[in-house]
């Protein structure tokens, strides 16, 4: 649980942690109503499929667990098979809003894997690590950051794992 009033500013936790890690990055600013992934690539112009999605799970049964697990925009999460069997549960479930705020500290639309508690696993789809550069949350849904992938590499609690997620089929 992340107790919000112990924590340094989120924003200066952010920049702090995008520093220290020496991987390219940038800060947009973008309108808390076009958070969501489609409304910000459609209105500000990025590509949808150069997104990534920060997806707070929990496990339903057994031993309380929670991951955040980061997926390409255009693919869904395998909650079923693959975060069910990480999480060592019979049944898996993605948290709701509230849960993903006292976890996190976040709202849903700006989440974002970078700052987070060292007691919360980061688990990436190998997808991810394709880019040179992904489109994540930025802590509010205010913000978003451009990073390359490899920042993922030098967090401790880090996990990339191949088909976390699969692409969602084209309509």
């Amino acid at each position: 649980m992340v107790d919000m009033s112990t924590l340094p500013d989120l924003e200066e936790r952010i920049l702090k942690a995008l520093q220290a890690s020496g991987v390219a990055f940038e800060i947009i600013d973008c309108d808390p109503a076009l958070a969501d992934t489609a409304q910000f690539c459609a209105h500000y112009g990025y590509d949808l499929a150069n997104s990534a999605n920060a997806i707070l799970v929990r496990s339903k049964s057994g031993e309380e667990k929670y991951a955040l697990c980061i997926v390409l925009a255009d693919c869904r999460l395998d909650v079923n098979k693959v975060v069910r069997k990480k999480l060592g549960a019979r049944k898996a479930s993605f948290a709701g809003a509230d849960e993903t705020r006292e976890h996190t500290g976040m709202e849903i639309g700006g989440v974002t894997p970078i700052a987070l508690p060292d007691d919360l696993a980061v688990w990436v789809d190998a997808r991810v690590m394709e880019f040179d550069r992904v489109i994540l949350g930025g802590g509010s849904r205010a913000k978003k950051v451009i990073v390359d992938p490899a920042y993922f590499q030098g967090l401790a609690n880090c996990e990339i794992i191949s088909d976390l997620a699969n692409p969602i089929p084209a309509e």
